[in-house]
């Protein structure tokens, strides 16, 4: 029995299956996503969606899905299933008897004495899917009907009928090639075995994706039905189609597909998932390499990608490579925002942590200030010269960061044009990194013997020291203000005071450390990940749902993240040591069942904030899945 697999009661009720997503990417931009039901319930999910170079990289689905009809003594039975309104037609789901997510996902259905397996994959850096058919029981003639629905769309609007497709096709190799847009490339399906094409242009109506209307956005697509291949399918045949930017050859399929399935590593435990889901967000395309924040609609964001890189990459075989050239095509692609051109007052303090788990994995500090020397120096000086104009070191050595109408820092989130938090002044977090990045500098100059930069610095560590925490400290409560803004602290109960706590090099003394850790367990802790707001605050909102302003009024003021979760198990361990390991493996692992749900084999961004903790966002998060394999790291190196 597979660590990921799904039996036919579980997966003949939609209610379960349509909630449950599987994941393929080429790791190069390109993804396959859907539901083990078969399926969409986004405007995101599709059999092949692209990155296209024609238009700026912007990731478009291609080719939606493929409908396969079993034919057996002229009786027909379709095994696809599309949602038109309350309605779904056909019901193929209800003759899928297994599905298993392992090297690949594997479907296999049964109906009317035959019994066929699907294997979908996607190609290793190319822009090609597979989808293996195996006809394993058979007592008639049978004949296999594949029906492919085309899109040709941004992956965030909907198609509809127009007359402005091109529904003329060019005949290729065991196939067909479409193109339905000018600019496109040819979008290239065949068979590695003799077919018939039949040509029946037709569109599909009101195809609706039901994860789109709840979350209250446009749902409803049109999609294009070219015609339709047919084969005869033969007990113990394997046919395999292809869908593709370049015309393959059909003969080289079998052999492609067994290389690539090869180099596949098993979804065999719960850490492993964690693995493959991580090396999932590594891509590759062109010169670049570059971190996906999340599957299936985030993007590259740099505060993402320094946050999420260490726990993707470091304590891999080939960990170091891949982190050296993540870190090369960063710094090449996003220099002006590192120095401070951009609106984003702790990315660059992040650069110096995402550095710091470099030299901590590699014990490389010398190596790490002789190459970044420059950038770091410039860096720094941004801050303490007043180069941004949106934050500044004041005398006492604290950054101040105010931009009227701005959020400033990761907690972005907007209604109405206007930032829900906007969070001015002196930011404990930002504060806490700038304390940090400070000391590692002065740390790994030394290690490179350049004494004059500690000693030009060292002065200003000594402030942060003094004011810290007389800035942020509250009063008659065990935890720190969140920000001191110009109209005095603001002492809501956040998790951004954690990294106070679990960053190498604190302000704070152990004995606050202890407090404030303790105010964090009692109410901000969930088994989900840490919230973003206390339960006790009046503006705390325990779900994350409904419309997009509804949403964005609970990202930040309640629900909980897994990537502060790392900060809270590293700060614990810090403090207590060898003692608090339990109860660190107990809050990784409640995440075993989550790999199982949402996105399978992967974590989710968000989850409400209110039991039972339900996932949200992004149903693979790069954050995510990073800070519970650093959390396992941590855990290791103690125990």
């Amino acid at each position: 029995m597979a660590y990921l697999e799904f039996n036919k009661g579980e997966l003949v009720n939609l209610e379960y299956s349509l909630k449950r997503e599987f994941l393929s990417t080429n790791h190069a931009g390109g993804y396959l996503n859907t539901t083990l039901s078969g399926c969409n319930t986004r405007k995101y999910h599709g059999l092949l969606v692209l990155p296209i170079e024609q238009f700026n990289g912007d990731k478009f689905v291609l080719l939606s899905s493929l409908d396969e009809t079993l034919i057996q003594h002229q009786k027909e039975f379709n095994l696809g299933i599309h949602c038109y309104g309350e309605i779904y037609e056909p019901r193929g789901h209800k003759y899928i008897i297994n599905a298993e997510v392992d090297k690949v996902v594997a479907i296999t259905y049964a109906v009317g004495g035959m019994v066929v397996r699907k294997v979908l994959m996607l190609g290793d850096r190319e822009d090609q899917v597979f989808i293996k058919y195996t006809l394993l029981e058979a007592h008639s003639p049978t004949t296999l009907r594949l029906k492919p629905f085309l899109a040709f769309r941004n992956i965030h609007v909907l198609s509809k009928a127009n007359i402005n497709a091109n529904t003329r096709y060019t005949e290729i190799s065991k196939g067909r090639g479409f193109c339905l847009y000018d600019g496109f490339p040819n979008l290239n399906l065949q068979l590695n075995v003799k077919n018939e094409f039949i040509s029946n242009p037709d569109w599909y109506y009101n195809i609706e994706y039901k994860e789109e209307s709840r979350r209250a956005y446009e749902s409803k697509e049109d999609l294009f039905v070219p015609g339709y291949f047919e084969m005869p399918f033969r007990k113990g045949e394997t046919i395999i189609f292809s869908a593709s930017l370049k015309e393959e050859n059909p003969a080289r399929f079998s052999e492609k597909f067994k290389k690539i399935i090869e180099a596949k590593d098993h979804r065999d435990s719960f850490e492993n998932c964690l693995k493959i889901s991580a090396k999932q967000f590594i891509t590759q395309r062109g010169k670049d390499t570059c971190i996906y924040a999340g599957y299936p609609w985030l993007d590259r964001n740099i505060r993402e990608t320094l946050i999420s890189l260490p726990g993707l990459t470091l304590n891999t075989p080939d960990g170091a490579t891949t982190f050296n050239k993540m870190i090369d095509s960063l710094i090449r692609n996003n220099h002006a925002t590192l120095t401070g051109k951009t609106v984003m007052t702790d990315v660059p303090l992040w650069f110096f942590w995402t550095l710091q788990q470099y030299s901590i994995f590699t014990g490389d500090k010398a190596g790490i200030w002789k190459l970044h020397k420059g950038l770091l120096k410039s860096i720094l000086n941004s801050y303490r010269e007043g180069t941004k104009e949106y934050i500044r070191m004041h005398d006492n050595g604290l950054l101040w960061g105010e931009l009227k109408g701005t959020a400033l820092t990761w907690m972005d989130a907007y209604a109405y044009g206007e930032p829900i938090t906007e969070r001015s002044g002196y930011q404990v977090e930002v504060n806490a990194l700038w304390y940090n990045a400070l000391s590692f500098a002065c740390e790994i100059s030394q290690a490179a013997k350049d004494k004059e930069f500690s000693k030009e610095w060292k002065p200003v560590l000594s402030m942060i020291e003094r004011n810290f925490i007389r800035a942020f400290k509250i009063e008659g409560k065990d935890h720190l203000a969140d920000y001191v803004g110009p109209e005095g602290q603001n002492n809501f109960m956040r998790p951004n005071q954690l990294l106070s706590c679990a960053l190498m090099y604190s302000p704070i003394d152990d004995e606050t450390k202890a407090k404030i850790l303790k105010s964090i367990k009692s109410e901000l802790l969930t088994t989900k990940g840490i919230r973003t707001l206390s339960p006790k605050n009046p503006l705390y909102k325990g779900e994350y749902d409904g419309d997009e302003l509804s949403r964005n009024l609970a990202y930040h003021q309640g629900t909980a993240r897994v990537w502060l979760l790392c900060f809270y198990i590293e700060a614990m361990l810090k403090l207590y040591g060898e003692s608090f390991v339990p109860t660190a493996k107990e809050l990784v692992q409640a995440f075993e069942e989550e790999v199982t749900v949402h996105c399978i084999g992967s974590v989710s961004e968000v989850f409400d904030g209110d039991p039972p903790h339900q996932p949200h966002g992004c149903t693979s998060y790069s954050g995510s899945v990073a800070a519970l394999l650093r959390s396992m790291s941590l855990i290791n190196k103690i125990n």
